[in-house]
């Protein structure tokens, strides 16, 4: 039978190399599980893996789309469903903790995401009727969101419409019969620490500030979606002078550190969960023993 396998952790935890090397040894597919690493442009920020052609669902959205459990959810079934008819193993990794337990668990509340053909039928509006009577519908339908989004951009207009038509009718997701493993990395809180500080001066020497000014220069703001990602708002800061550079790396690591304690706290009460323990080993070695009855 198939193995489906969640790598779980806090941030810096080492999460990335240990699934890699899970899929390595199962011959398994990546399944993104991390939310803002869906969004396409983010990859410094985000720690994004440098291997993407590994995995599903990184890079499927744009910062100003909106990305949850639900959709998350539905297209890791779809994934997972294809994966069991070939007998494959699929590794999902991510900090997200509430996605995979929702994949986990097959929650009953999943909302999916928007009908494609609905963007479709709004762009061809667009086109042949212009921008204004896509932003008097957006005010009946959604006065909140057409207080909070720039009205002349159509792009922003569209979405929000879309958001606002779309049934959001829950489905019960059901996955194949894997068998379910889930792992979470247990690594001491002063090297979780330690690493964070590291990663963010890292992030910044790579090219983080850049990356952030490329998507302003794209037209997205900190009211997007996907510019809710941890350090973001504080590079963005930095460029508007309001930070200087040493205090928007700062606030970042103070920001990441209070985020990797509430992935601990959340954690403690995840069901069905294994403690790894891999600080000074190999991640190869670990998955390569810890794998082995699955091998043929």
């Amino acid at each position: 039978m198939p193995l489906l396998v969640a790598v779980l952790g806090p941030t810096a935890s080492g999460k990335t190399s240990f699934a890699e090397a899970a899929a390595k040894v199962l011959g398994a597919q990546l399944i993104n599980a991390d939310a803002f690493q869906a969004y396409r442009g983010m990859d410094i920020g985000t720690a994004k893996p440098v291997c993407k052609d590994r995995y599903e669902l990184l890079d499927i959205k744009q910062p100003d789309e909106n990305y949850g459990a639900g959709e998350f959810v539905l297209r890791s079934q779809e994934i997972l469903g294809r994966l069991f008819s070939q007998g494959r193993h699929a590794v999902v990794v991510g900090g997200t903790g509430l996605y995979v337990r929702a994949l986990f668990e097959e929650y009953q509340q999943m909302v999916g995401p928007p009908d494609p053909s609905l963007r479709e039928r709004l762009n061809r509006r667009l086109a042949t009727d212009g921008l204004a009577p896509l932003v008097e519908e957006l005010r009946e339908r959604d006065p909140a969101a057409a207080t909070n989004i720039d009205l002349n951009n159509p792009a922003r207009v569209t979405r929000a419409l879309e958001r606002a038509l779309f049934s959001d009718t829950p489905r019960a997701p059901k996955l194949p019969e894997f068998e379910k493993m889930k792992l979470a990395l247990d690594v001491p809180k002063l090297t979780i620490e330690d690493r964070i500080v590291r990663r963010v001066e890292a992030m910044v020497q790579n090219g983080w500030v850049q990356e952030v000014r490329q998507l302003r220069e794209q037209g997205f703001s900190l009211s997007d979606p996907g510019l809710r990602a941890i350090g973001y708002a504080q590079m963005w800061q930095h460029l508007d002078g309001l930070l200087g550079l040493d205090d928007a790396i700062s606030a970042t690591v103070g920001a990441t550190t209070r985020y990797a304690k509430r992935q601990r706290t959340w954690l403690r009460s995840e069901p069905n969960l294994s403690v790894l323990e891999i600080v000074d080993e190999s991640p190869l070695r670990v998955a390569q023993e810890l794998f082995r009855p699955y091998l043929q």
